[in-house]
C-alpha cells in the first residue's frame, strides 16, 4: 500500500453515511472514507453474520469490539477479539468473516 498525497485530516465516523450489506445471514453496516487509493472503513457486523463471498482484497483489520471469526479458503480459521488484528495481502489467501455475537472493525485496504 502506497500512501501519498494525503494531507493530515481527522474523521468523525458518526458523520459518515452508513451503508448496509446483507450477508448469507446477518448484515454488515459500513462507513467508508477514501484517501486516494486507500480505503478506510468502520464496519459493524450483526450477531449471526456470515459473509456472502470469499474476499481476495488485502486488508489490515483491527477488531474494536466483539469477536470475529475469519475462515481461509484452505480450511484454516482464526478468532479475533477486541484489540486483535490481522493483515493479508491482495490475492494472497481468500478469506471470509463471520460472527456469532457481533463485531465492530476498523479496516484499511
Amino acid at each position: 500500500m502506497q500512501m501519498s498525497g494525503i494531507p493530515f485530516g481527522t474523521t468523525d465516523w458518526a458523520g459518515i453515511e452508513t451503508t448496509e450489506h446483507p450477508g448469507v445471514t446477518g448484515k454488515a453496516f459500513g462507513r467508508t472514507q477514501r484517501f486516494g487509493d486507500v480505503r478506510v472503513r468502520m464496519v459493524e457486523y450483526t450477531p449471526g453474520y456470515l459473509a456472502d463471498h470469499w474476499c481476495v482484497k488485502g486488508h489490515v483489520l483491527l477488531c474494536l469490539e466483539g469477536e470475529l471469526h475469519t475462515e481461509l479458503e484452505d480450511g484454516r480459521s482464526f478468532v479475533l477479539r477486541s484489540g486483535m488484528s490481522y493483515q493479508v495481502a491482495d490475492n494472497a489467501e481468500p478469506h471470509r468473516s463471520s460472527t456469532a455475537t457481533g463485531a465492530k472493525l476498523f479496516i484499511v485496504d
